[in-house]
């Protein structure tokens, strides 16, 4: 009986080490793809007029190039881009690690820490109905949070090893 009880101590520790594990990461990545989309944002805001202002001027292939020529040149492109990787690295990681219907929905936070990030590093303006996204966003995260902690506490306890030898 003791033994049992240990084994699920252990176990229920375990799980929520790992839980913790994968929440550290979530939110590590989602940092990478906020601020990856705020240096994504800013560099297509500063590519954009020089596309338009040679519209006139140049025919529509050479602009084109010129174009992509200028997404590969500009540094709040390139570290975007470099950040939406590392970020895209880090879910590859985390959907090796869990339930992709858990892992998945909860990506959702990226788009709470985008917005976030657009307030206070684009400084755009955010107005009620956005707000009340972002918080239906933030309620659906907590439920799926929480089905995969009911799901977790209805799994059955690892099969203890039988350290009784077999009567020969």
């Amino acid at each position: 009986m003791a033994s049992n009880l240990a084994r699920a101590t252990r176990h229920t520790h375990a799980k929520t080490c790992a839980m913790t594990k994968i929440l550290i990461i979530l939110v590590i990545a989602f940092s990478f793809e906020a601020v990856g989309v705020v240096s994504l944002k800013k560099g297509l805001d500063q590519i954009g007029p020089r596309y338009t202002g040679r519209q006139a001027s140049t025919p529509l292939l050479l602009n084109v190039l010129k174009l992509v020529g200028d997404w590969f040149t500009n540094k709040n492109v390139l570290l975007g881009l470099l950040l939406l990787t590392i970020f895209f690295a880090q879910l590859q990681y985390l959907l090796g690690q869990g339930d992709v219907s858990f892992i998945w929905p909860l990506t959702a936070i990226g788009f709470v820490m985008t917005v976030l990030a657009a307030k206070f590093f684009l400084h755009e303006d955010i107005d009620a109905a956005r707000w009340i996204g972002v918080v239906l966003i933030v309620l659906g995260t907590a439920f799926i949070g929480y089905s995969n902690h009911v799901k977790s506490k209805d799994a059955p306890l690892p099969a203890a090893a039988d350290t009784k030898t077999a009567p020969q």
